[in-house]
């Protein structure tokens, strides 16, 4: 018998079978469902790959993968693990036990100690070897006095009678015994098939406050005499020689009568530039220059953002001419677009500070600059007193043929400073920085205070205390403000300084603080005190009715005042921030103990400073080395 077939629509076979479920089965299943077809729409190039983790290379005996290196540039890209600031260490006392076979041989396998382990910051600054420092300081005992130089009589009596009159020892500090005869002895440089001068490259590499600004100023200045000499003989010729020709000519026709009003051939065209980054330095280099030019007699300029455009106009395009300009690079460079002429006649051009005129803010003016006077240029002088591995590179990539003068203290903090560090967090400032800043500025004016007794006239007597300047360091301008403000409310005389004081109260503001000459408080007898010249102590048996230390002027600055001011009378620094790399840590101790005197560093150290750099810096500086 045939059995006959029964055709079902699959569709109807299926809604019949899930018609048995529950409905709460049915859309367990349909959420289900759902989520499997949109896992599915997810496109390739969103979806993971499970090997990321799995390093390139050959693997280990024990078939798991090998180690990634962490320490290169791209030890921390495709980590599944967050280690990546993990860095090869030494092997520990078991490790090296197991590998050499016993503890004896053990202590023999280890390294000794890297010095300067936590300054990681040092590695900023260019490496200078110890055995080309040894060589220099040879080279520099040569050289006894200013006479030695083959200077012009003329400097050499300026620098005795202006520059470093007053001083008992004026021997030339080892910078200048190295800097002066390598800028003097090549005045006849070669010249090249077209017929002209050789630019000379020079790089001066000497530690703060070792006296660079003669180093490179009396030879600019010795050349430029040299140059006025040839140019008064070249005119003397050629007058000479047009008057003979007028002769031969015609001896009937009349001589013009020479113009009143003509120029100086020299007017906004300096034969000698020196370039630095600030108003308080365009003084700073002006003020030396001002003394020499009263012996040596020759015109020089200053000019910054600190004076005004007429100001500015009237010294650079004087009738009676300039032959040194001292100016910031911003300005020269902005006058030079308008006017190109000015850097016609330029033969020395001395970027001074050329870390920071060389880095990225100041960088664009400066290399314009160094274009526009390249053709006329017989010397380019680099002047600094920390040498960046930035600088080294650029220098090295734009200057290949650059000599270089570095003394044998470069880096490295002068010896005869002291550093010394305050634990804030200890009792009684309990993490008080301000606290701590004020109580050591009273312990630096009670300790210090020298007291000379001029005269006494019955029962009156009358005592001069000499003022005792303090520099305070901050990393942020506007903790200065809120640092000279707690000092003030403390009775200590404070003035803060920073990129938003005005250019007019700059120089007021470090003047007492760059003046060589001691400054005194006169203190009478308790009833004729007046004003704030009190003094903490007693007088004449009475004490004084208000706490204030009238013996000490304090300047609370950030960076803005560590930059090459010559800050001879400072005697302190203290640090209240730490500062965040080694060339903050050269120029802000820098700023004391220049030219061989005495000085002392204190740093305020809290929670979360760097204690490990402090510790290591003060090593360094025990041990009378360069912190590279």
């Amino acid at each position: 018998m045939r059995s006959t077939a029964r055709h079902v629509c699959l569709l109807c076979e299926y809604r019949a079978s899930i018609s048995s479920f529950s409905p709460r089965l049915l859309q367990s299943c349909q959420q289900t469902r759902a989520l499997a077809q949109a896992q599915r729409r997810i496109p390739s190039r969103m979806s993971l790959s499970p090997k990321v983790s799995r390093p390139v290379g050959r693997a280990r005996p024990d078939d798991r993968p090998e180690r990634r290196r962490t320490n290169s540039p791209f030890g921390g890209l495709n980590q599944t693990r967050a280690d990546f600031r993990r860095s090869p260490h030494r092997p520990s006392d078991a490790q090296i036990k197991r590998t050499t076979g016993g503890r004896e041989s053990a202590q023999k396998e280890k390294r000794p100690r890297e010095p300067f382990k936590a300054l990681r910051m040092q590695r900023a600054l260019s490496a200078i070897p110890y055995e080309r420092r040894n060589s220099i300081k040879q080279k520099i005992h040569e050289v006894e006095s200013f006479d030695d130089f083959n200077l012009l009589p003329i400097v050499k009596e300026a620098v005795a009678t202006q520059a470093l009159s007053g001083l008992v020892d004026i021997s030339p500090t080892p910078v200048q015994r190295l800097a002066i005869p390598a800028l003097l002895g090549n005045q006849k440089r070669s010249h090249d098939p077209d017929g002209r001068r050789e630019m000379e490259q020079i790089l001066i590499a000497a530690e703060t406050g070792s006296g660079k600004t003669l180093a490179y100023l009396l030879p600019v200045l010795d050349a430029v005499k040299h140059i006025e000499a040839i140019d008064v003989e070249e005119e003397v010729r050629r007058k000479a020689e047009e008057d003979s020709k007028r002769r031969d000519n015609s001896g009937f026709e009349l001589e013009a009568p020479p113009l009143s009003n003509a120029p100086h051939p020299t007017t906004g065209r300096p034969r000698a530039i020196i370039l630095v980054p600030t108003s308080e330095l365009v003084t700073q280099v002006g003020n030396v220059a001002k003394m020499l030019s009263h012996k040596i007699k020759f015109r020089s300029a200053l000019i910054s953002a600190a004076y005004t455009g007429k100001v500015i106009r009237n010294r650079l395009f004087a009738p009676t001419g300039v032959d040194l300009l001292v100016c910031t690079p911003h300005l020269l460079a902005s006058i030079a677009e308008s006017d190109p002429n000015i850097m016609s006649r330029v033969s020395h051009l001395v970027i001074d500070e050329a870390d920071s005129l060389l880095d990225r803010s100041f960088a664009p003016s400066t290399s314009a600059i160094i274009d526009k006077a390249t053709p006329s240029l017989r010397q380019l002088i680099l002047c600094s007193a920390t040498i960046p591995r930035s600088l080294d590179n650029y220098l090295r990539n734009r200057f290949p043929d650059m000599r270089r003068l570095v003394t044998p203290n470069l880096h490295a903090i002068p010896r005869r400073v002291q550093l010394g560090v305050v634990d804030v967090d200890k009792e009684p400032y309990r993490g008080n920085k301000n606290l701590a800043c004020a109580d050591t500025i009273w312990s630096i004016g009670k300790q210090a205070a020298e007291h000379v007794i001029s005269h006494t006239r019955g029962s009156e007597q009358t005592e001069r205390i000499v003022i005792k300047r303090i520099l305070v360091f901050v990393n942020e301008r506007e903790k200065t403000e809120e640092v000279a403000e707690f000092l003030n409310s403390k009775g200590i005389d404070s003035i803060a300084l920073n990129r938003d004081t005005p250019e007019q109260r700059h120089q007021e503001t470090l003047g007492a603080f760059t003046s060589s000459e001691p400054e005194s408080v006169k203190i009478t007898t308790p009833d004729e005190i007046t004003g704030p010249n009190y003094s903490p102590n007693r007088i004449a048996g009475r004490p004084v009715p208000k706490r204030h230390l009238p013996n000490t002027k304090v300047l609370v600055t950030t960076d803005l005042g560590s930059r090459g001011i010559d800050t001879v009378a400072v005697r302190h620094v203290i640090l209240y921030d730490v500062p965040h790399s080694t060339i903050d840590f050269i120029h802000r101790l820098g700023r004391t103990g220049r030219m061989g005197r005495r000085g002392r560093g204190i740093v305020l150290v809290g929670k979360g400073d760097r204690r490990d750099v402090v510790k290591e810096v003060k090593d360094g500086m025990f041990r009378g080395q360069a912190l590279i």
